[in-house]
């Protein structure tokens, strides 16, 4: 089994521990049928709960230096992204009237969040540090505080002291734009 690698050199002591494999393990053992529950009681499809339960590990794991133990357990702050994930998930779903299927509910979360494959190419850097370079500042400035060190818009807007609404459309256009390089391997 490949070892797991802290996403982010702020890891901790007081992290959540999903940056390690016996903290992954732990948290799956203890909260993966609470969290898969939530989901389906919500959601109401099989796929579309266990996508949001991929979601939840995947931002929590992505987010693990951020966790405080002040502000609660980490089963509570699992809760609290996993509420995220299906209001997400719930506004996409509404937004497209008709059956949604899992694999539309996944194109929409690529927009908001990496993908796990894209999150090892992450982990690289090479790649996105070189695909970033083309952006103009401050797109790139939204992107790397939005997606890669996964902010809150409001946080963000104000730190740079702009609207939320141009936070939004800086990553929305770096984004579009970013799907368009050409990816070199």
């Amino acid at each position: 089994m490949e070892r797991l690698r802290p996403v982010a050199t702020g890891c901790t002591g007081d992290c959540a521990r999903l940056c390690t494999e016996a903290g992954l393990a732990a948290v799956l053992a203890a909260d993966r049928g609470l969290l898969h529950w939530r989901a389906m009681s919500r959601l109401g499809d099989p796929g579309l709960a266990e996508h949001a339960v991929q979601e939840t590990l995947l931002r929590a794991w992505r987010a693990c230096a951020s966790y405080d133990p002040r502000r609660g357990s980490v089963r509570t702050w699992l809760l609290t992204i996993e509420r995220n994930v299906l209001i997400d998930t719930a506004r996409f779903r509404a937004s497209r009237p008709g059956d949604t299927s899992w694999d539309e509910i996944g194109e929409q979360t690529e927009n908001h969040c990496a993908r796990p494959d894209f999150v090892e190419d992450l982990t690289d850097g090479m790649l996105v540090a070189d695909l970033l370079e083309q952006l103009p500042p401050p797109q790139r400035d939204a992107v790397v505080q939005v997606i890669l060190r996964d902010r809150a818009y409001q946080d963000v807007a104000a730190d740079l002291g702009i609207p939320v609404g141009t936070v939004k459309t800086r990553v929305h256009y770096a984004l579009r734009s970013l799907r368009r390089l050409p990816v070199s391997a």
